[in-house]
């Protein structure tokens, strides 16, 4: 009950691009329109720069495997986007960027933050996993960029995925010797974002919550697979209740999401 409670309070509404591929509709409806190009465009780049920073800290420094995934996984964002941004210029493609800032995401991202905080406190891995979180939110944001540039010349930008990246490691996280197939469930997640659409209102949208279908893809195959022991999923089971009246804290935090967003 309370998990679902959680993945429900975690579910994040969707967004789209209208066909021209000029303006960002909101699901209201509304319009938000903010180019900052000179800014934006470097974001891949410094997300995969600071990605790799992350190397340097001992939660990565001190496990082999985790170390490589993030130095292999920071090369071939920038390896990607060296190539993108070549091709873009050689083509003449004017790669641009909004910035949407949608209330559901930071919404979301700060209720997030206060479970992660008090689940934390009775569970210190939690803590020492954070810079893990950290490093799976600038992949996020350098694997979201490049793949939109990919297929068309706007990234919307914002606080997107913090929310599935936030969403995803509250149930699953990879234990260090496989910690690369966290990045591959970002990537799943985007990856479905992008590409299992529909129509809906005249406009393309994402059917699946990125977060649930990544999750759903995964637990399947840990669990046909009968390898869930590469996971830490039943430690973060079982100590997701180790906290004080949690269910009552995801029931108020539920909410706060239901009556602001």
């Amino acid at each position: 009950m309370a998990r679902t409670a959680v993945a429900s309070y975690f579910f994040h509404s969707t967004a789209s691009f209208d066909r021209a591929g000029q303006a960002l509709i909101m699901d209201d409806g509304t319009q938000k329109l903010e180019k900052k190009q000179s800014v934006a465009l470097r974001i891949p780049i410094i997300a995969s720069i600071a990605l790799a920073a992350v190397a340097v800290l001992p939660v990565a420094r001190d496990q082999a495997v985790v170390l490589v995934s993030i130095l292999s996984s920071s090369a071939i964002l920038l390896a990607w986007a060296m190539l993108l941004w070549s091709r873009a210029r050689a083509s003449g493609r004017r790669l641009e960027a909004l910035t949407v800032i949608r209330k559901p995401h930071y919404v979301q991202l700060i209720v997030q933050i206060f479970v992660y905080a008090y689940w934390g406190w009775y569970w210190r891995e939690v803590y020492a996993f954070a810079p893990l979180i950290v490093a799976q939110i600038l992949f996020a944001y350098a694997f979201d960029g490049l793949l939109s540039w990919s297929r068309r010349d706007i990234w919307q930008f914002g606080f997107g995925p913090f929310p599935i990246i936030l969403s995803t490691n509250l149930f699953l996280w990879f234990r260090p010797e496989w910690f690369y197939l966290q990045f591959v469930m970002v990537a799943v997640g985007f990856l479905g974002k992008e590409f299992i659409t529909w129509e809906k209102g005249g406009r393309r949208a994402h059917i699946f919550n990125p977060s649930a279908l990544t999750l759903f893809v995964f637990s399947i195959i840990l669990l046909m697979s009968g390898s869930t022991d590469i996971s830490w999923g039943l430690e973060i089971a079982t100590t997701l209740v180790y906290p004080e009246h949690i269910y009552l804290e995801i029931f108020l935090l539920g909410l706060v999401v239901q009556f602001l967003v």
